[in-house]
């Protein structure tokens, strides 16, 4: 880990910049493989799949066989932690539906809000080196409780053309109507667009990496919805004096484990606590698997040592992550003050991976600083709010002299007559 002993607020920017690829170059790349999808449909899937997976897929649609037999190769441990975090996600994500007030904004007027399911959604789950069948259960339970008809889930299949049993586990546990195998730009430009199998879809969910991203980006300015420019896993940790570093550098290492573009920064006023989570890093990296993975993450970590926790808290709201660890003895009262961040874990014994898997909340979330403006997804994230309004006859006199007076202030006699024609009925 690099590290920076009281930086100056003007170096902040620089300091807290993510690694990213060039824009313009990953445009040009990812707008030809979007066009050729749109143009030449499965037929570009498919070269797509063998160009850069090495894989040749004959269906792309996932069989009723192929699910059913997934479920026959998983552990039962593997599939009783499925059902309790997708009964968890559920119960929280169920909490936000909640029936809106029909409102008399003056009497005989009644305006009202009703929640409408987005018709077709499509869900993208990366595959490569992690299975995230997590990520699915995050998108495919808020989806079933928001009414969604259609829900597609496109992932890349494994070398053999297969799909990992925990991903089609999980896609039947919560409620996918169609799983295609494709995977990268091309799953992307098929839910968009549509092709001869895969239907095209009103809205796109789920992380990637940055070609995906890109990809998701680009369709939208289409006119395609999509959830957010969820891009590489992120995690900021801040630590007091009360830290653990064995703690710490475990949080750390789960985040750079996903892939060498993961951001990692830890935040904190003890000087002393970073070399003991370097060096706790340094024997827990020995354990991983995943450790050429981390090691390219860590090269572009930071530790940055500040005077205070109120500097902390404005350096970590500017950097706005997408998960946000306060290791601290005061997290809640510190956490009142955050006002970026993806989603919050608060004391020593909340880890960032009790989120990702099981706790409750949902672990899409904003990425590359869009935490300042972006939600992660929730059941809002799937539907619509229709408003509906209602005017009696005591309502439209009582309201429509305002509205005549509005309207022949702007010019737009036609909307005035709207109304004036049935006030002259009455």
């Amino acid at each position: 880990m690099k590290v920076y002993l009281h930086p100056d607020r003007e170096a902040w920017p620089k300091l807290l910049k993510r690694t990213s690829l060039d824009a313009v170059a990953l445009e040009e790349k990812v707008n030809a493989i979007l066009a050729d999808v749109q143009s030449r449909g499965e037929a570009a899937v498919r070269d797509y799949a063998k160009k850069f997976d090495g894989v040749a897929v004959e269906a792309l649609l996932v069989t009723a066989t192929e699910i059913k037999a997934a479920a026959q190769l998983l552990d039962d441990n593997l599939k009783s932690a499925i059902a309790q975090a997708a009964a968890n996600i559920r119960r929280f994500h169920e909490a936000q539906l909640k029936p809106e007030p029909v409102i008399e904004t003056m009497p005989g007027v009644r305006c009202w809000r009703k929640n409408v399911g987005i018709e077709k959604v499509g869900l993208y789950i990366p595959g490569g080196s992690a299975p995230l069948f997590s990520t699915l259960l995050m998108l495919a339970i808020p989806a079933t409780i928001a009414g969604c008809k259609s829900i597609v889930l496109c992932t890349p299949p494994a070398k053999d053309g297969s799909i990992h049993p925990a991903i089609l586990f999980a896609a039947q546990t919560a409620g996918v109507t169609q799983i295609f195998k494709a995977g990268g730009v091309q799953a992307i430009a098929a839910m968009a667009y549509g092709t001869e199998t895969i239907p095209a879809v009103y809205k796109i969910f789920g992380p990637g990496n940055q070609y995906v991203t890109c990809a998701k980006q680009l369709v939208q300015r289409k006119g395609l919805a999509i959830d957010m420019p969820a891009g590489p896993s992120e995690v900021a940790v801040f630590a007091d004096a009360s830290a653990n570093a064995d703690f710490i550098a475990a949080d750390l290492l789960s985040q750079a484990e996903h892939g060498p573009d993961s951001q990692v920064i830890l935040v904190t006023t003890e000087e002393t606590l970073v070399q003991k989570v370097q060096q706790s890093i340094s024997a827990q990296l020995e354990q991983l698997p995943r450790r050429a993975l981390a090691e390219q993450s860590l090269a572009n970590s930071k530790a940055i040592v500040v005077k205070d926790e109120a500097t902390a808290l404005e350096l970590l709201n500017e950097y706005a992550a997408e998960h946000l660890i306060l290791a601290c003895t005061h997290a809640e009262s510190m956490a009142a003050s955050v006002v970026n961040a993806g989603s919050v874990f608060l004391g020593h014994y909340s880890p960032e991976s009790a989120g990702d898997y099981a706790s409750g909340t949902n672990h899409t979330l904003p990425t590359n600083g869009y935490a300042r403006a972006y939600s992660g997804v929730s059941v809002d994230s799937f539907v619509k709010k229709i408003t509906y309004q209602e005017l009696s006859e005591q309502g439209l006199r009582n309201i429509g002299p305002t509205v005549e007076a509005m309207a022949a202030a702007e010019g737009l006699e036609a909307h005035k007559q709207a109304v004036s024609i049935r006030l002259r009925s009455l």
